[in-house]
């Protein structure tokens, strides 16, 4: 995958547990999507210390583009990472 830029929001960083259904949902639109994403495992102490430094949560999945974040379930992150992607698409025309 390719790496995360300001210039490329399509890369995501989501930081997900492996039993977590949400972040199971998360990663599955990402891919259907074609929304590359580059997935951080929470159950690793230090990559659960970054997160909660970097965001103040400690809670999957927690998805990052650029520099907006988001976290919650699915259904509540979904229109949110819709509305950033385009945001960002619309900044560019």
């Amino acid at each position: 995958m390719q790496p995360q830029t300001q210039t490329n929001p399509n890369v995501a960083v989501i930081y997900t547990t492996p039993t977590c259904p949400d972040c199971r949902q998360l990663k599955a639109w990402l891919d259907r999507e074609d929304i590359a994403y580059q997935e951080r495992d929470l159950a690793d102490p230090e990559i659960m210390q970054e997160a909660k430094t970097r965001y103040g949560v400690r809670v999957a999945p927690v998805t990052v583009i650029g520099n907006w974040f988001t976290y919650g379930t699915f259904a509540a992150q979904k229109p949110k990472i819709e509305a950033a992607l385009n945001r960002f698409e619309e900044t560019q025309t």
